[in-house]
């Protein structure tokens, strides 16, 4: 009995320092940023421009604006957790060949852009650029695209604003499903300070909304992908199956470029 109850002790402590751990580093398991110098010079084969735009607690916000020729609009894209502008900047610019400009921002921490990260800057932030947009394109010219934990930031921005259209690739339905399917044994709903809840922001969304996702995903599952589909109650959406795509290889499969193709016409 006594060493029962030692094996449940050391259970308890390993279980708690477990839940302590998780809450003290998430950011670190939910952000996976890369810094660049400010003094970084990007160059693209595409023409553009770098912008900065500063916010109202002081964080300076870096992106890129591409430009392509005859312009059909602009792609507003929010990249996923991990890297910096020095690679989404080259994983935007068949964008840019298929005839639409594209602006794309750093989030704070992430390459040159500085500030203090939380759920409700990153969402602040992105309306900051939809407003830049806004200056130099119509609304009905401007398309949101979002990837993956940009997906939720886009979803959230579509959901406050008319855009012509929302594409997201390799959406979750909330960052609590993704997690549980990692951490099932933590008590997310509880330590877990990040909500991103896509399924909530889509309720709102009036723009017609495009998915794409891979059924061989292993980063945010197809289902969690399909959840969210099944979520938006307008009837002007589209689900692309991507059958074999994983998280990060949508674009080499041809039912995604001719599902792309025929949402950019």
């Amino acid at each position: 009995m006594r060493k029962l109850k030692r094996i449940l002790l050391y259970g308890i402590v390993i279980i708690s320092l477990t839940v302590v751990a998780f809450y003290m580093f998430q950011e670190k398991l939910i952000f996976l940023p890369t810094k660049l110098p400010q003094n970084h010079v990007f160059t693209f084969k595409a023409d553009f421009d770098e912008v900065f735009i500063d916010s109202s607690d002081g964080a300076r916000l870096n992106a890129l604006h591409f430009y392509a020729e005859n312009s059909k609009g602009l792609i507003l894209y929010f990249h996923g957790n991990a890297g910096d502008l020095s690679r989404w900047g080259e994983i935007v610019q068949p964008f840019v060949q298929f005839g639409y400009d594209v602006l794309i921002m750093d989030y704070r921490t992430y390459g040159k852009s500085t500030g203090t990260l939380s759920e409700a800057a990153l969402h602040s932030d992105a309306q900051l650029f939809y407003d830049y947009a806004l200056k130099k394109y119509d609304q009905n010219d401007i398309l949101i695209y979002g990837r993956s934990l940009g997906a939720s930031i886009a979803t959230r921005l579509a959901s406050n604003n008319n855009p012509k259209k929302l594409v997201l690739e390799t959406p979750f339905y909330n960052l609590m499903d993704v997690a549980g399917e990692r951490f099932p044994f933590l008590p997310l709903k509880y330590v877990l300070n990040y909500k991103f809840t896509s399924n909530e922001y889509v309720q709102q969304v009036n723009a017609p909304i495009r998915i794409f996702h891979g059924t061989a995903d292993k980063v945010v599952s197809y289902e969690s992908g399909k959840k969210l589909f099944e979520a938006i109650p307008i009837s002007d959406k589209v689900f692309y199956t991507i059958e074999n795509g994983e998280h990060n290889n949508l674009s080499e499969f041809e039912a995604y470029q001719n599902g792309i193709l025929l949402e950019l016409e």
